[in-house]
């Protein structure tokens, strides 16, 4: 038979106890797609062999000595600013002449690459060769802030690998 007969005649329904899968299945397959047309746009296409690194993280000293190159080119070795003729002579005093001594070097974006080597071969010439470079740790993605707006001193973390030798 093609129809069926009721056998009451009121407005109610019988219950049905099934669950009906098929939106939560197109649901799935709908995202399913996105992902597969999306997965492929998140990767980079710059095919680029990057070297394994060995290194150990470098343990944080109690007291890290900063040298920090302002975006006027001056020098500061912690808080106190040091003229370039006087350099040498004032870190030998900082570090009671231990050429061991980790330097953490931090400059200004707006330095020069070229002035930040000069200060780089400051430290080589003067014998210290552990320099660590300075940056901030950002996330990716997040927005760089105002110009106007003065960075946060308080966290600067050293670089992964301390560059050695005036090489950075």
């Amino acid at each position: 038979m093609a129809g069926g007969i009721r056998e009451h005649h009121g407005d109610e329904l019988p219950e049905n106890h099934e669950i009906n899968v098929t939106p939560f299945i197109d649901v799935m397959l709908v995202l399913l797609i996105i992902f597969m047309v999306a997965a492929p746009l998140s990767t980079v296409d710059v095919n680029v062999d990057l070297p394994a690194s060995s290194a150990k993280p470098a343990e944080r000293p109690d007291e890290p000595l900063y040298v920090t190159v302002k975006d006027d080119l001056s020098l500061n070795i912690g808080n106190d600013p040091v003229a370039r003729e006087q350099f040498a002579a004032n870190l030998d005093r900082q570090t009671e002449g231990n050429k061991d001594t980790r330097i953490f070097l931090r400059a200004d974006k707006a330095v020069d690459y070229g002035q930040f080597m000069e200060v780089m071969n400051l430290l080589r010439d003067s014998g210290y060769l552990k320099i660590a470079l300075v940056g901030l740790e950002a996330a990716s993605g997040a927005q760089q802030a105002p110009a106007s707006t003065p960075a946060a001193p308080a966290a600067p973390a050293p670089a992964a690998s301390p560059a050695t030798g005036g090489a950075p």
